[in-house]
Parts: structure tokens; sequence; C-alpha cells
């Protein structure tokens, strides 16, 4: 089969950061599809985990976290999925990535591709969704069913890929959703996807929260550079309300203000339930289902926003870069082989 790997962790403006090459089919056992990829997304996590550092695989290791394609196969314990079944997915980070013509990937972290998208427009869903749909939901707590119906959400990178599914999913929880954006293109991105207010993250948050009549916003869902908006969040997050974070900290984080109003603090990552092969794993394959009902049904709309094709390096380079240099508004997608 065709795939893209590397061997070492390279700049990505080096041709060798990412390589097509030719790998042996794999086989689905247990509760693993065996996906017919076609179509890829590519996520800030690629690009993390491609960074430079001193190490080389000994074998091409391939990277991906969203797909959507066609089950090929599947393993004697397979109960939801049969061959023919289109699906979308973010797959597991401790196993072989999406970047490739044929993935394996266990039935419980899968959904079913949502009828009214193609391929391309599926294969942006997967780990925003949900990313998303946990960090909202699972760990904030707000109830999707809308109990919390007009409180305040402040999500912190609007944007991007995370904040651009989060924004429509905590208004179908009936929030009021505060987001941040800084160019004009971005800026009615966010609205378009339903933002109540916009402010800019590169000014002072607070003041532009109190220009708008707000003091402080119930929960903040903080979507990148946790070092740089911490101190923000900490300040504007209600007491007793929850900080959601996703990126992982470089440097220590002052803890006073956030303890003194009892604020929690609610890490998400959406591979957690894979890496750990937890009891309830299957809620991935629910809410994908749950996801893909609302696009089928109008409530959500795909943040795909640029669609290359074919996937190959050359194509998967040029969209780590677009990542690297923060210039990509939604989701960047690559289809067919």
């Amino acid at each position: 089969m065709k795939a893209v790997a590397l061997t070492r962790y390279l700049p990505i403006e080096d041709a060798q950061s990412l390589f097509d090459v030719e790998l042996p089919d794999p086989k689905p056992t247990g509760r693993d599809l065996l996906v017919a990829v076609q179509a890829i997304a590519v996520n800030p996590v690629d690009t993390k985990v491609r960074a430079p550092k001193d190490k080389v695989e000994p074998q091409p290791r391939v990277l991906g976290y969203d797909a959507s394609g066609i089950v090929q196969a599947v393993g004697p314990d397979v109960t939801l999925f049969k061959v023919g079944d289109e699906v979308f997915y973010a797959g597991d980070i401790t196993r072989p990535g999406t970047n490739s013509q044929l993935h394996l990937v266990d039935e419980r972290i899968v959904g079913r591709k949502p009828k009214s998208l193609n391929f391309a427009e599926a294969a942006a869903l997967g780990l925003t969704a949900i990313t998303a749909y946990e960090g909202l939901f699972d760990r904030i707590g707000l109830d999707v069913n809308g109990s919390d119906k007009g409180k305040t959400l402040l999500i912190i990178g609007g944007a991007g890929g995370v904040g651009s599914i989060a924004i429509q999913l905590a208004k179908i929880a009936g929030q009021t959703v505060i987001t941040t954006a800084s160019r004009p293109e971005t800026i009615a991105w966010v609205r378009k996807l339903g933002a109540d207010h916009v402010i800019n993250h590169r000014d002072p948050l607070r003041p532009q929260l109190e220009a708008l009549g707000f003091t402080n916003a119930d929960n903040v869902f903080v979507l990148n550079d946790t070092d740089q908006h911490w101190d923000a969040a900490a300040d504007i997050v209600a007491p007793q309300g929850t900080v959601g974070l996703i990126v992982e900290n470089k440097g220590p984080l002052d803890q006073g203000v956030a303890k003194s109003k009892s604020v929690r603090l609610a890490w998400e990552m959406m591979f957690a339930r894979a890496m750990y092969k937890t009891p309830d794993m299957i809620e991935q394959h629910n809410l994908l289902n749950r996801i893909s009902g609302w696009i089928d049904d109008g409530t959500l709309q795909t943040t795909a926003n640029k669609a290359i094709s074919p996937i190959n390096a050359a194509n998967l380079r040029a969209a780590h870069k677009a990542l690297e240099h923060g210039s990509a508004i939604g989701k960047i997608v690559l289809e067919g082989w």
C-alpha cells in the first residue's frame, strides 16, 4: 500500500521530513477494522509528533490522526460495522497513523460517516469533534442537552479546528459563546459558526470582556498556547468555574488566583480512551455517531476549509507548514491517492 512516512524528525522544509513509501498491507485482528482511507486531515498534533528531535526510526513511521474511508475487512470480534460501511475517526496515537491507503483502527473509536458529506468533508471532523465534545461535556461538564443554557463560555482560539467545532457544540448546549480571533477572516469565520461575541487574543482580554458587559465567564476553554493564556483564563473564569485545557504547558502555571476561586482545571486528551483502553472506550463511537447525526440534520457544519489532492508527501508537507505558520483556518484536508 502507499503511505507517507518518516524515519527522522526534521524541519518541514526538508524533503525527508515526510516521504512517500510502499508498505505491506495490514491485517485486521480482534475488534479492528481495515479501512481503505479516502481522505485525511491534518492537526497540530501531527506537527508536534513530527517536530525535529534526535531520534531515528528503524522502520518508516506513519503519522496521521484523522481519516474517512470504507471498511474493507473486519477482525473476528467486530460487531459494530461490516465491509462496505463508510466511516470517520481519529485513530490511536499509539498505533500506525492514517496517512496510508489502508489503516487498522479499533471499531470502538470509529463513527459512521455523515451521509451528507463527502469523504474530504468528513475527514475534517474526527479529532476535533472528539476533542471539543469531550472537552465541553465530559471535562468542563456542560450538559449537552441544555440544562446549563444561558451560561457564558469563553473559547480562546475559536478559529482553529477544535474551536470551530466547540463553538457549534456550545451553541447546541445553549451557551453564550465568546471567542477570540484576531484577523478579519478569522473573525468572519467564528461569527459564521455561531459565536455571540468576538474579542482579540492579541490584546488584554478582561477590558474587552468588560466592554461587552461581562465580569467573568462561567467557564473557559483554552485551545492554544496554555502558557500565554493561563493567567487571563484564571482571572476571567468565574468562581467555582472550570478552565479546560488541551495543549500541554511548557512552564509552571501560577495557581494562586485559580485556587482562591476554587476553580477546577480540566485536561482533555482525546487519545486517552484508546491509549489506556478505558472501560468507556466505546463512548467515542457513540459521540461520533451523534456528531454524524447533527451534521446530517443541519445542526452542525463541517470545518473543512481547504482541500488538497492527492494524498502524498509533498502535499502533506505543505499542510504541515501551513499549520506550523499559524495560517490555517478550520481544517486542511487531503483526499485521494
